[in-house]
């Protein structure tokens, strides 16, 4: 799915490129605006570039088929074989001629175009291209802010993600990247939001570290205050917490009364997309390890009771949950600072927090917990 996800990007962004060039050619309705050199050769030679960046699209059939893998693989290569072909014309155009008005705009799209291939298309041919246009471009004392700031964050994010498939290396790569371009681009609120978008993807304590950053030193309240959510919700991770309810079919719940055994509180919805998906999964995990002494509490963020239990009944869940009908402002959704559905947290059997993001591999994680002695 990343590599579907990333094709998609790198086709809008090289669209983009193209959509650029496209408005910055001459109008022939206003002679004067042309950018014409005097020189017919390096202007005809402008213009094949410009239609260099026409990238191929991708087939209309995409749109409502998901294509194969040899397929995604075959449009790659002729997504990289543009960039480079495309690359290759403006460096040649900027080389030729370095006095043309469009000069900088072609030595910037030789840039992005490389870029695009080796970040989006993970076009690995391209990295050590990419890498000296990288260190000429940031030589360039007249290189403006918008631009080095560009090139440095990109850089910031191709480090982090040579990390993967550990994610919490390539974050904690990536917030240090971000923390030094704060000192580099002081005035810039970018680098705070690069910190932010790690907060809501860490593991609980380098969210916790990040987000206690974001509080004290940004000056965005929005993300001053979303971080503050995120420390909440952190706050719980190896701690036990209280919960004690009565369930829509008047069941009584307490945490405290569950310890010995493994238990999963799911934060969800009805209406929550990614929570309906998630279920067959939930509910398989239940039917094989709740004999084993797993057992899972709901937290339903619903506003209507009778399309809550009508669900619950549907799609046979066994599973007790807690209704207040105040969606975002579910009593333990504000306690724990959950922004977000699905959340689902595991606790051990003696009742501590021990995941805050148990959906991926939930069966092997309630596996590893059952297995751990009292």
């Amino acid at each position: 799915m990343f590599r579907y996800i990333a094709l998609a990007v790198a086709t809008s962004l090289l669209a983009t490129l193209n959509t650029q060039a496209q408005a910055d050619k001459p109008s022939a309705a206003k002679p004067e605006a042309s950018v014409s050199s005097g020189d017919a050769v390096a202007d005809a030679a402008w213009e094949k570039l410009e239609k260099s960046l026409e990238a191929p699209a991708a087939p209309e059939e995409w749109k409502t088929k998901r294509p194969s893998e040899e397929e995604l693989a075959k449009f790659r290569a002729g997504q990289l074989q543009f960039v480079e072909s495309a690359a290759d014309l403006a460096r040649e155009f900027y080389t030729k001629y370095s006095k043309h008005p469009k000069a900088e705009e072609a030595r910037k799209t030789e840039y992005q175009l490389v870029n695009a291939g080796v970040q989006q298309l993970r076009g690995t041919n391209l990295v050590a291209r990419l890498d000296a246009l990288t260190t000429a471009r940031l030589a360039d004392p007249n290189l403006d802010e918008d631009d080095r700031f560009n090139i440095r964050a990109s850089g910031v994010k191709r480090q982090a993600e040579s990390k993967l498939p550990d994610i919490n290396a390539a974050l904690t790569d990536f917030a240090a990247g971000a923390r030094t371009l704060l000192k580099e681009f002081p005035k810039r609120e970018e680098p705070w939001a690069m910190l932010y978008s790690v907060v809501n993807q860490a593991e609980p304590v380098l969210a916790a570290k990040v987000a206690k950053e974001i509080i004290d030193g940004a000056k965005n309240e929005e993300m001053v205050q979303g971080a503050k959510v995120v420390l909440k919700r952190t706050a719980s991770f190896g701690k036990t917490i209280d919960m004690k309810f009565t369930a829509i079919d008047d069941r009584k719940v307490d945490l405290e009364k569950l310890r010995g055994k493994v238990v999963l509180v799911d934060f969800w919805a009805t209406w929550c997309g990614p929570c309906v998906q998630a279920l067959p999964a939930v509910k398989a995990t239940y039917d094989k390890l709740n004999p084993k002494g797993f057992e899972i509490v709901g937290i339903s963020f619903d506003a209507s009771l009778d399309q809550l239990k009508q669900f619950v009944k549907i799609k046979n869940m066994p599973w007790p949950q807690y209704f207040d009908g105040k969606k975002w402002e579910n009593k333990y959704g504000v306690q724990f600072g959950i922004n977000s559905i699905p959340g689902m947290w595991l606790l051990d059997k003696k009742g501590v927090v021990r995941d805050l993001q148990a959906r991926e591999d939930l069966e092997g994680k309630v596996e590893k917990l059952l297995a751990e002695k009292d």
